[in-house]
């Protein structure tokens, strides 16, 4: 299945890199196909044990990414890529991307923040993202929300684009 993903996955992420970019969305009419198109392409073949694989993979996405989400730290397009790309690639591989992205999304908050004269307004956030939940009495920050326009966001597909595509050869 890894062979079959690379090209369609490759040319998703580029796609989506590039809006995500430009504005800020990552687009459903790109990602929810590519969820659907992944679901379809396991299960013809691989039959049942692709289509067990594709819906692990996507629920592991979900499970990770959407505790992000709920912490206010991912969009929903952000969770939604993932979701699709795996997918296309299982839960195994899918893993093994999403440890890979989170070191290029460190990597690449930290250059941004450092480029752009803000790290430490990011140390702060990021600071009050982890331990402030003692001060609050619960996890989700009300300030620290995506839709918050006093927060600074960064474009997360990019990172999401290099490391799922490193994972590539990890297989």
């Amino acid at each position: 299945m890894h062979s079959v993903a690379w090209w369609p996955t490759l040319i998703v992420l580029v796609l989506v890199s590039i809006t995500d970019m430009r504005s800020r969305t990552i687009p459903n009419w790109v990602v929810l196909p590519f969820l659907g198109a992944g679901l379809v392409v396991s299960g013809w073949l691989h039959g049942w044990v692709g289509i067990r694989q594709s819906l692990a993979g996507t629920t592991l996405a979900l499970v990770i990414c959407g505790a992000f989400f709920w912490l206010g730290g991912l969009g929903a397009g952000d969770v939604k890529l993932c979701a699709a790309i795996g997918a296309w690639i299982g839960p195994q591989q899918l893993f093994i991307a999403q440890v890979v992205t989170g070191i290029v999304g460190g990597i690449w908050v930290l250059v941004w923040a450092l480029y752009a004269g803000f790290a430490a307004e990011l140390f702060q956030g990021t600071g009050d993202l982890a331990l402030g939940w003692v001060k609050r009495g619960r996890f989700r920050d009300p300030d620290m929300t995506l839709d918050n326009p006093l927060r600074r966001r960064m474009p997360y597909a990019p990172a999401i684009a290099i490391g799922t595509l490193l994972s590539f050869f990890a297989f």
